[in-house]
């Protein structure tokens, strides 16, 4: 039996695929549920509500949501819910993605959407934040994260010192 998610992972089109991957990717490696879907908060608002709505019933505890132009799904998603909302912005458009930015970032009181960063390193952050969040009730999250951050701390180190050995 496949583990039910906790995790929900939306993107306003597909053609934002290439950058969540990297969300999803992570997530499979720390072995945490997730369910992924192409909802649009403009062209199927009905169904970003009614999922947004339903998600804590369903089992989720975190929402990641990537969009990019006007970038209204993290906001419609997090009105609809009481669930942490991490927002995605997506590069591109006319604006390379400052838009998606900051329609992700300036959500009006009441309403909080986390918002990361543009591009690969967002979607990586956005994931590691759901971790964190979840690992604040799952120690085995807790190890994982601690575990990772190790193995940054110890890559520095070791660029460190190779860059000091040739000096």
């Amino acid at each position: 039996m496949e583990a039910k998610p906790v995790v929900s992972i939306v993107m306003g089109s597909d053609s934002d695929w290439s950058l969540v991957v990297k969300a999803h990717d992570f997530l499979n490696e720390f072995g945490i549920a997730h369910e992924v879907r192409v909802i649009s908060a403009h062209r199927s608002p009905d169904i970003a509500c009614e999922y947004a709505a339903t998600a804590r019933e369903r089992g989720i505890k975190v929402i990641i949501a990537a969009a990019g132009g006007a970038a209204h799904l993290a906001g419609v998603i997090a009105g609809h819910t009481t669930l942490p909302v991490i927002g995605i912005p997506v590069q591109g458009g006319a604006l390379n993605g400052l838009d998606a930015l900051l329609a992700t970032v300036q959500m009006p009181s009441g309403i909080p959407v986390a918002t990361v960063a543009l591009g690969s390193a967002g979607a990586t952050n956005a994931a590691i934040l759901a971790a964190e969040i979840l690992a604040l009730s799952d120690d085995a999250i807790a190890e994982r994260l601690l575990k990772r951050k190790q193995e940054l701390r110890d890559k520095v180190v070791a660029a460190d010192a190779k860059l000091n050995a040739s000096l």
